[in-house]
């Protein structure tokens, strides 16, 4: 990549959509903690801009982390967010102090000066609604400095040494609650650093392409399919690059939604011709987490099932010298904690644990540098149909964790119906696309219910659906109640053993997406 934009993390739990925002614009960009960020780093990396992130730590504290010193000496402008603003201006002899009012959530900036950040996105003398989250606060400006906005509890809410190509702000432009921050973000990358936004799914497509013919060379590569869409974009990413060199495996655990096995199967066989062995296994799987209940039992039974008819299945190819994964780079960020601590620890069931190791392979994660969103967008650059490429997100455990206690097939079969008939009525009602995950839960309740003159005494069903942006955070999809009501009534008369529906209105935090 030429344009580079490097986002050195301090900690702040909203980083990663920092580099959502400078993607957004049309620059590549990467985040790396503050504690592997040094010269020989620095110049290796040559980025064309630099942006440090906010974070929980006080500028006043011995233990503050600080910015490299290359950070600034590197040439290339320099934005601090929050703690970032904080440290830069400390850095620079400036008084950095905890504020005598806090600010937490939405407040108003004035924009006092012209600024190149500002550039036709906010006006001076303007007043603009920002997200703050500090309780430290810039008291005096560095040599070099003058304010370009402030606010009620922070005299310096934008700061700008321009002749250095220097900024800061105390408020966080990368979070949706500030609504220009999306303008102010690309502001300092195209106009002040001068980028031109060439990184677009089409660049990272070809670059990604000649980097796997590059580390692949002229070994075969397995790769094992999920039927998400993660597995499948890389699959079809891998298969340009190194052709009939790559083997798909599919470990179909008979745990998925309606119908999904068959579209994996048919998608990869029939409409883009890749090998795929097709492991039909769900009688195995539900042997195996008979009368098991805990959920977390139940992800490591389904995850060292998948592993051995992996295993299994790679063997009867005569061998292989990489192993895909479909990693994506939030996994990689959250696995460098940014104070050198313990790694995150990533679900058992969203990776291949130690088979790379076990097996003896290579590995090769060729989406390693997207988010989510940007693995879509490089799916429909690479012909996935827009039904397969939009699909929701599903957990590798699939149905077992979406009916607490035990897994038993009739159950399964109830919940699978079910499941089906929500999300046809979801897309009926044309609100598939503006739902990030819908689903059923059967819970492990029984109910009174009537049905003719009979009483009845069967499980009773949730239903889920959120919107959010990442994943990160979520909120209940606001159905109507006649939408909810028809949805109510052809599960209870079309699947057999439940009499009784629920929605689930619980946002997160305080709730998980998923019930287990």
């Amino acid at each position: 990549m030429s344009e580079r934009v490097l986002i050195v993390d301090f900690g702040s739990q909203v980083t990663q959509l920092i580099a959502r925002r400078v993607r957004e614009a049309g620059v590549y960009s990467e985040v790396h903690p503050f504690n592997r960020v040094d010269g020989a780093f620095v110049a290796d990396f040559a980025p064309i801009a630099v942006i440090l992130s906010g974070g929980p730590a006080s500028v006043a504290s011995s233990s503050a982390p600080s910015a490299h010193p290359a950070l600034f000496e590197a040439g290339a402008p320099v934005l601090g967010i929050c703690y970032g603003q904080q440290v830069m201006a400390a850095q620079m002899g400036a008084h950095v102090r905890p504020a005598d009012h806090r600010e937490f959530g939405r407040a108003t900036v004035e924009a006092v000066a012209d600024c190149a950040l500002f550039e036709g996105v906010w006006e001076p003398g303007g007043r603009y609604p920002v997200w703050m989250s500090h309780g430290d606060r810039v008291e005096t400006l560095p040599e070099g400095f003058r304010v370009a906005a402030r606010s009620d509890a922070a005299p310096y809410a934008a700061i700008a040494d321009e002749s250095r190509g220097l900024y800061g702000v105390q408020f966080h432009p990368e979070v949706v609650h500030t609504p220009d921050g999306a303008g102010l973000i690309r502001n300092f990358v195209r106009r002040i650093a001068g980028a031109k936004g060439g990184w677009s799914m089409a660049a990272f497509r070809e670059t990604a392409v000649a980097q796997i013919r590059a580390e692949v060379g002229g070994g075969r590569v397995v790769c094992g399919l999920s039927g998400g869409v993660d597995s499948t974009v890389a699959a079809l990413l891998l298969h340009e690059a190194v052709g009939d060199r790559l083997h798909c495996i599919f470990v179909d655990t008979g745990l998925m939604r309606a119908n999904e096995a068959e579209e994996v199967v048919g998608l990869f066989r029939s409409h883009f011709n890749i090998p795929l062995a097709h492991a039909d296994a769900g009688p195995l799987f539900l042997e195996r987490l008979a009368g098991v209940e805990d959920p977390e039992s139940k992800r490591k039974i389904i995850g060292a099932a998948f592993v051995e008819l992996f295993e299994a299945e790679a063997a009867k190819l005569g061998g292989a010298d990489f192993l895909a994964q479909g990693t994506l780079y939030p996994d990689v960020i959250e696995s460098v904690a940014f104070d050198g601590g313990p790694s995150v620890t990533i679900k058992s069931h969203h990776n291949v644990g130690g088979l790379p190791e076990r097996m003896g392979l290579g590995l090769v994660e060729p989406l390693r540098m997207l988010f989510k969103d940007e693995v879509r967008a490089l799916g429909q650059e690479l012909g996935l149909p827009d039904r397969f490429v939009g699909r929701h997100p599903f957990p590798g455990p699939g149905l077992a964790i979406r009916m607490p206690g035990a897994v038993e097939p009739d159950k399964l079969e109830a919940l699978r119906r079910a499941d089906a008939i929500f999300l046809e009525e979801i897309r009926r009602a044309g609100l598939y696309d503006d739902i990030w995950q819908a689903f059923a839960v059967l819970l492990p309740v029984r109910t009174v219910g009537v049905m003719g003159d009979d009483r009845t005494y069967e499980q009773a069903c949730a239903l889920r659906a959120v919107t959010s942006a990442d994943g990160m955070t979520a909120d209940f999809y606001p159905f109507d109640a006649v939408f909810l009501g028809r949805v109510a009534v052809r599960i209870v008369n079309e699947v057999p053993g439940i009499n009784r529906v629920v929605y689930d209105v619980t946002s997160k935090p305080p709730g998980t997406i998923e019930w287990e």
